[in-house]
């Protein structure tokens, strides 16, 4: 089963706010879906609590002293959501069981250095962990000047920028309600669908 993790090693990036949009769109398509949490903060787990029964249904991974459960049959897709500061052993029992990772990166010189080590470190690892790998911009408009600093950033790392999402409080509000841009009418959140257009064709592949 496709198994999607969420990882950057810097805090305040945005991995719960993909982590859950990443679960409410595999949820949208009917797949039996599970999110874990294995951060301290344990936002993905507190949307969880949150997120209303009439909504597309997502389980909760279980996470006992940081080790990750098997999942229940039926499961046909897992998310991920991981703490801050992953790296070395941590970060290779992540790759071990990811079939793809998906890295937030907003376009400021100190979070794009911040991820620096933690890029080479997938670069290096992904080939033998047969993981496929991407980057979001977090908080940024694909035809700005902070967007091109991204790109310009990336291009020797050969991993591609998949999408960008926007600066907006549509996901503050929707987290507050245990939900995503994926279970709300389309016409309320189209613009924020239009930037996830292309992260799902990445998610899907």
């Amino acid at each position: 089963m496709p198994v999607v993790v969420i990882a950057n090693p810097k805090g305040g990036v945005g991995k719960s706010t993909l982590s859950t949009n990443v679960a409410g769109y595999f949820a949208s398509q009917g797949h039996a879906v599970m999110l874990g949490d294995v951060d301290r903060q344990q936002s993905s787990a507190l949307w969880l609590k949150l997120r209303p029964p009439t909504a597309p249904p997502i389980s909760s991974w279980d996470i006992s002293a940081g080790q990750i459960a098997r999942p229940p049959g039926g499961t046909t897709h897992m998310v991920l959501d991981t703490p801050a500061g992953l790296h070395g052993k941590r970060l290779k029992e992540v790759l071990k069981i990811a079939h793809k990772i998906l890295v937030p990166l907003q376009p400021s010189i100190f979070d794009i250095y911040a991820t620096c080590m933690f890029l080479d470190e997938l670069v290096a690892s992904r080939h033998s962990a047969k993981v496929d790998i991407g980057l979001i911009g977090m908080r940024v408009d694909g035809r700005t000047i902070a967007a091109d600093k991204l790109h310009e950033f990336v291009k020797g790392s050969g991993l591609p920028v998949v999408g960008y999402v926007r600066d907006t409080q549509n996901y503050v509000h929707l987290a507050a309600r245990g939900l995503t841009l994926f279970d709300i009418a389309r016409g309320r959140v189209e613009k924020d669908l239009q930037q996830w257009q292309p992260i799902c064709e990445w998610l899907d592949r």
